[in-house]
């Protein structure tokens, strides 16, 4: 009995082997259970998804991709649990794009593991997590992010505010973890650049993904007489602070990074604040190009939610790039590939990945959410609803220096 058994796990892992050599897997290892479990399963569904493009497409190399789900739980330990249990399955691309913190383990993680392991080398691609650091102190040859760093988001956002004189007095609200921490430092530094008449009345941070009640936040932020909010909360964090907004009867302003998440446009609807919601984007869906908003309705009408991360879909069709032009696998030939690549992004605009840090600079997007001009075509979450597009900044305007000092392997 135990020979037939040992026999049975050895063809099966033979079985594994040969599998993995005829694709070529990239593990998306990011929430799917626990609070941030919907966040999570969109993702997964736009990564699927432009897998399936791809393969249509030939593929790379004559292979085709299979993306390998693993369940973070959003937890930075468990991101590096996760992470081996791939690299022990032989495979040598990760992707995640939900939690900052968690983005700073994984990053770490592949540092190390490059190093102890050079036959076992992995590249991370991060398609949204913004905390400036991951590009900067803490950047790595490893690792490269398609989403814009939060300093990147508060100078176009401030670049906006700066032109809208009846922002007096802001409130500063966010998680309490690596990202909302260097929000708060950004807008403060960038406001008093920009904007030095604006007074910060508040500034406040709250445990991640565990308050169900924001009414005492609520009560602070009106009792201190803002008139605007600042806020990098995603997820339940920002549908439940709209949420708690609605009930109280609060008016103000919200200047968000990530109102355009999922659940947040029904919140904004129920919270009825017309054109007072504020986002920071790389795409806009009624400001799409054509071949666009074909491929944003084909999506919608399959899944039922909008793309709302093209940080997925410019991250998926650059990687498949860069193995081809690469004509390996290996993680360092695909990593040279995309360094200092360019390319036309979902929105239309060219993008670039700065071979410096590793950063993808494109055009960013301001917009509110609000009743829809005539003829628009993308409402969101069946509100009636959507996002209008107040203002473009072009990639070029929106690159900052980088401290970032690549150790690059030889």
């Amino acid at each position: 009995m135990r020979r037939t058994i040992a026999a049975i796990a050895a063809l099966g892992f033979l079985a594994n082997i040969a599998h993995a050599a005829d694709t070529i897997n990239i593990a998306f290892i990011d929430p799917l259970s626990g609070n941030a479990a919907n966040i999570g399963e969109i993702a997964l569904k736009h990564l699927q998804w432009m897998v399936e493009q791809l393969n249509a497409a030939g593929g790379a190399n004559g292979k085709k991709f299979e993306v390998v789900t693993f369940d973070n739980k959003t937890n930075p330990q468990e991101t590096v649990l996760q992470a081996q249990k791939a690299v022990d399955r032989g495979i040598r691309f990760l992707t995640q794009g939900n939690g900052s913190s968690v983005a700073a383990a994984l990053s770490e993680y592949a540092v190390k593991n490059n190093d102890r392991n050079p036959d076992k080398q992995v590249l991370y691609l991060n398609y949204a997590t913004a905390d400036r650091a991951l590009t900067d102190d803490k950047c790595n040859f490893w690792h490269f992010r398609w989403s814009a760093h939060s300093d990147i988001k508060m100078q176009v956002l401030t670049t906006f505010l700066k032109e809208r004189p009846t922002v007096k007095k802001v409130y500063l609200f966010n998680q309490d973890y690596s990202l909302g921490t260097s929000i708060r430092e950004a807008a403060r530094a960038i406001l008093k650049e920009k904007r030095p008449d604006i007074q910060i009345v508040g500034d406040e941070v709250h445990p991640l993904l565990k308050v169900n009640d924001f009414a005492p936040y609520i009560a602070k932020i009106r009792a201190s007489g803002a008139d605007s909010v600042i806020t990098g909360n995603w997820g339940q964090d920002l549908a439940l602070l709209l949420k708690a907004a609605a009930d109280s009867g609060l008016q103000v302003d919200w200047y968000t990074y990530y109102a355009g998440g999922i659940g947040s446009p029904t919140a904004i609807k129920q919270a009825n604040l017309p054109d007072r919601v504020f986002v920071v984007v790389e795409q806009i869906a009624n400001s799409l190009p054509p071949e666009s908003a074909k491929l944003e309705e084909e999506f919608r009408n399959r899944f039922g939610g909008f793309i709302g991360y093209p940080g997925l879909v410019n991250e998926a069709r650059m990687f498949a790039k860069a193995v081809n032009d690469a004509k390996s696998e290996e993680p360092k030939a695909v990593a040279e590939k995309l360094e200092g690549m360019t390319f036309k992004t979902f929105s239309g605009g060219e993008g670039y990945m700065r071979k410096d840090d590793h950063q993808f600079f494109q055009d960013m997007y301001v917009a509110n959410f609000g009743p829809l001009p005539a003829g628009a075509k993308f409402d969101e979450e069946k509100t009636g609803w959507g996002w209008k597009t107040l203002g473009v900044v072009k990639a070029k305007d929106t690159e900052l220096p980088t401290t970032c000092k690549m150790d690059r392997p030889s």
